[in-house]
């Protein structure tokens, strides 16, 4: 039986990480109201999340500043503005985008930093590039974790040799990324498993973050719990990049670790998730996410989509199978 069966406890190794300015991000460029960041701080640590991840170190040469709110770049003086000195058990995290960073300047010695942990993300063919931040990270006392991007259309044999190369890295954490949302848990487990012979080979820890296309990023999330991993990305009302994330109100509570406390979290949704909605910020499941999940495409179609505020569902499957 797997361990998530053991509904009435917990495993203390679990970490839950907040990923809702950074996935959360990409549906409004970052622009969250002024006291956003602040709050949010503020309900993980009183609803005992472990991470909080504050966005991008995305390249100031590549995005236009003026386009994206802060942590789009995550600059430390925001973050310190935000978390003074951080003198609490939550840990700060921001993602690094290989390609779309420019880690060698603007990470900084950890030492001198209000941030805990760099999140390489990356796809498998850009495995070398990835190791390269990861090295520069640790080296600069970070902890990591390597985001594996789009797996569920990486062949088996190259997710093989990429997760050898990184359990030869620095690394602390290997992550399962179902980036289309078209995963089933029956796949995570096998997932689960192929990452976890690696981990066990090289002592690595295991993460997951799921995306909603298929309704499927809570479910999914449970099933890697029972698989063993770890570390469990979730945002606040699933708030994340087209069809969302695992939701954090799910999420803490089924995790009967008693340092979760629910009502921050559901405080929070609603004097500020709810306000966004309302204001018309769109993220969640809808048909056209499930479409693009169940066809293992990329949401980048869907999301122009939703964009355009279209209604034509059919065209549109029509136009992503190519069928007239």
């Amino acid at each position: 039986m797997k361990e998530v069966s053991a509904l009435m406890d917990y495993r203390p190794e679990v970490k839950v990480v907040d990923a809702t300015l950074r996935d959360g991000g990409l549906v409004n460029d970052f622009l969250f109201p002024e006291d956003f960041a602040k709050a949010l701080y503020e309900a993980n640590l009183k609803a005992g999340v472990d991470y909080m991840e504050f966005g991008y170190k995305a390249s100031k040469e590549l995005f236009d500043v003026n386009k994206f709110g802060p942590c789009k770049f995550c600059d430390d003086d925001y973050i310190r503005s935000v978390v003074g000195e951080n003198d609490t058990d939550l840990k700060i995290a921001v993602m690094a985008d290989v390609g779309r960073c420019d880690y060698k300047t603007d990470i900084i010695k950890k030492a001198d930093s209000p941030i805990d942990m760099i999140r390489v993300a990356t796809y498998v063919n850009t495995m070398p590039a990835a190791i390269d931040v990861i090295e520069d990270s640790t080296n600069k006392g970070y902890e990591t974790t390597c985001n594996i991007m789009a797996l569920s259309a990486a062949q088996e044999s190259d997710i093989k040799v990429a997760l050898d190369l990184l359990g030869r890295s620095p690394v602390d954490v290997l992550y399962i990324v179902d980036s289309f949302g078209s995963l089933y848990p029956e796949q995570i487990a096998r997932i689960a498993d192929l990452f976890g012979n690696f981990a066990s080979k090289y002592n690595k820890k295991l993460g997951i973050h799921a995306h909603n296309n298929q309704q499927l990023a809570f479910a999914n999330t449970l099933e890697a719990v029972g698989d063993g991993v770890d570390f469990l990305d979730a945002t606040y009302g699933g708030m994340g990049r087209g069809a969302g994330n695992c939701a954090m109100e799910l999420l803490l509570g089924t995790l009967h670790n008693p340092k979760y406390k629910h009502y921050p979290v559901i405080k929070f949704l609603e004097e500020h998730i709810q306000p966004l909605k309302e204001k018309g910020v769109v993220w969640g499941y809808d048909l056209q996410y499930l479409l693009t999940g169940i066809l293992n495409q990329h949401p980048r179609t869907a999301i122009q989509f939703t964009k355009d505020k279209r209604t034509d569902y059919a065209e549109f499957y029509k136009e992503i199978t190519s069928q007239e």
